[in-house]
């Protein structure tokens, strides 16, 4: 990765900000998106203290023009985009039957449409680089977690459009690689959303233990340099993958059975 041009979105906290340091800890150039200013001035800071090039840059990842603009900047500095990495994202608890569409429609906005936007103005640049594409997703990208219909539902849109993107990109020497983190120590959750669009009342279940955004950060620098396809992180999300894939009928049954234990426990 030395010398690679590497946007990362959500980059001021979290996973996002993790992914900024392990790729500064290989030598690339960083060039960290959010809409949090000063935090992303903060981590910007950072990484400049340990001697890493890192370039922020203030941009709301829903609106498609200040992706572009964002895009266009970093080609502006740097001269082309090497690997995008798709991290913003934000979070709702609540069922379907509690949901607002206009709560629905945000979530989509951000966890969706903020990669469509992001990746839609990179990719000239990644295709004549053959660079490398991440979407940072989740477990909710493959199988259900009850209470969490909206966020599963930006999730699964996620793994429709870059399995088939990868497919569309495989002459051009573009890497396409789907991320699925478990349950990580983030401050996403305190973020969370109710069906009405203010804080989220119900508490997050998990399951198994949680994972470090650096753990995560490590798989996707791994992932980028031998060009992976899929990661899954944690034992509960490749036993999760497995048998809903084999038994849903049996995946569903479990996780109920273990949100009524964890209630009970509550």
């Amino acid at each position: 990765m030395k010398g690679k041009i590497v946007v990362v979105t959500g980059a001021a906290s979290g996973i996002g900000a993790a992914i900024c340091q392990r790729f500064g800890r290989g030598n690339a150039k960083i060039a960290l998106l959010d809409m949090n200013e000063e935090a992303l001035n903060a981590q910007t800071g950072m990484l400049q203290a340990q001697g890493q090039e890192a370039f922020p840059i203030v941009c709301d990842v829903t609106r498609e023009e200040s992706c572009a603009r964002a895009m266009e900047d970093v080609i502006q500095r740097y001269g082309g985009i090497d690997v995008l990495v798709n991290c913003a994202g934000t979070t709702l608890r609540a069922p379907f039957t509690d949901c607002t569409v206009s709560v629905l429609r945000k979530i989509m906005d951000v966890n969706f449409f903020g990669y469509v936007n992001c990746t839609k103005a990179a990719l000239p640049s990644l295709m004549e680089r053959k660079g490398s594409i991440v979407a940072v997703s989740s477990i909710a990208g493959f199988a259900p977690v009850l209470g969490r219909t909206g966020y599963c539902a930006s999730k699964h849109a996620l793994h429709g459009l870059f399995n088939t993107l990868r497919a569309e990109l495989k002459d051009a020497g573009v890497h396409v690689m789907i991320v699925c983190p478990g349950f990580t120590k983030t401050n996403l959750q305190s973020r969370a959303l109710a069906g009405n669009g203010g804080p989220a009342a119900i508490a997050r279940t998990q399951y198994g233990k949680e994972s470090s955004p650096d753990i995560v950060a490590e798989a996707v620098y791994d992932g980028v340099v031998s060009r992976k396809r899929w990661v899954v992180l944690t034992a509960v999300g490749k036993i999760s993958r497995l048998l809903f894939t084999l038994s849903p009928a049996l995946y569903d049954w479990m996780m109920i059975r273990n949100l009524k234990k964890s209630k009970e426990e509550s």
